[in-house]
């Protein structure tokens, strides 16, 4: 297939475009040129901004993709954009469990319907706060392109050595180098997904029919206690917990997990958190200096 990416030079796209190649198809990236990649001369490249209507207008005149990947579709506004410019016959976002009210356990893709939603029209990406954003895009892609063959990937916590947003890497470093943190939701069980797994769904779903949100997370929960617990048991170090302490990143997220059955039942299968985690963690370890 012919493919374009938009985004995919770094974090679970670059699994993606890898993923893409592994398969056997023809594979453009778009971005601003900003960010190098790894790909040599494995895939195409196109330099434009998505954000900007008129420039990708210019650069997708006459071009058309069997399936185009949507990583950075933050909004409508970013929906509209892409749906107005590039031509495909199937169309695939990543998007996000915050669009759920509320998380819990076993959250499944019904408990958002962006087709039964209010449409809140964000034509950027500010105004509002990430989820009401990614709310906006997935209604936008339901409603005003209904019509369209289109999936969105709805992902946890994405979790890997190279994740820019060092979230989980917080945790780790700063127990290692014994820096005071507050963390409100110790026992919390929370799900993720980790990288390999993120890029794997996004290419799979792209060579499936399915549409509207898929769910996707690697299977099984963890507790940043837990993480902490075996932080010490490597390292020795206990994690300094102090009200004055900074804020830890997932404070107040509350017990969650998400139903993966959707996936699944197309044929994915996803890995065990607890299969690949510590390995992770180990990797974070090593960065923060033990």
């Amino acid at each position: 297939m012919n493919v374009l990416v938009l985004g995919g030079t770094r974090f679970f796209g670059k699994r993606l475009v890898w993923e893409l190649l592994g398969r056997g198809h023809e594979v453009t990236i778009a971005t601003r040129g900003k960010t190098p990649d790894p790909f040599g001369d494995r895939v195409k490249r196109l330099i434009v901004d998505r954000t900007d209507a008129a420039d990708m207008k210019r650069v997708f005149a006459y071009k058309y993709y069997d399936v185009v990947y949507d990583d950075i579709a933050y909004c409508a506004g970013d929906v509209q954009i892409v749906m107005e410019a590039v031509g495909c016959r199937r169309y695939v976002m990543v998007s996000t469990m915050s669009v759920y009210d509320e998380l819990h356990f076993q959250m499944v893709e019904s408990d958002f319907k962006p087709e039964k939603e209010q449409l809140i029209w964000y034509e950027k990406r500010e105004g509002a706060g990430y989820d009401a954003l990614k709310r906006s895009a997935e209604c936008a892609l339901a409603q005003r392109y209904a019509g369209h063959n289109a999936v969105f990937a709805r992902f946890p916590f994405v979790i890997g050595a190279d994740d820019y947003t060092e979230r989980l890497y917080f945790y780790v470093e700063h127990a290692v180098r014994q820096k005071p943190m507050w963390i409100d939701n110790p026992d919390a069980q929370m799900s993720f997904i980790s990288a390999d797994d993120a890029g794997k769904l996004l290419a799979y779903l792209g060579e499936d029919e399915v549409r509207g949100a898929v769910n996707g997370a690697s299977r099984g929960t963890i507790s940043m206690r837990e993480v902490l617990s075996y932080v010490e048991k490597k390292t020795g170090c206990a994690a300094v917990i102090a009200a004055d302490g900074a804020c830890a990143p997932y404070n107040g997220a509350p017990n969650y997990s998400i139903n993966t059955e959707r996936a699944e039942r197309i044929g994915f299968s996803f890995s065990n958190l607890k299969d690949w985690i510590y390995e992770l963690l180990d990797i974070y370890i090593e960065r923060a200096g033990y």
